[in-house]
């Protein structure tokens, strides 16, 4: 069984407030994170 990553409101909020920089999109961000870009679309 495959375990989900919790992860905390303030990660959520700092990692979109990071997307508010120009020139960076969702995808890019999502890899170097190590995260899904579903998951941070869907958080943006």
């Amino acid at each position: 069984m495959i375990q989900r990553r919790k992860f905390s409101a303030e990660y959520t909020r700092e990692t979109v407030a990071t997307l508010e920089t120009p020139g960076l999109t969702v995808r890019p961000l999502a890899t170097e994170l190590g995260i899904g870009a579903k998951t941070l679309g869907r958080w943006r």
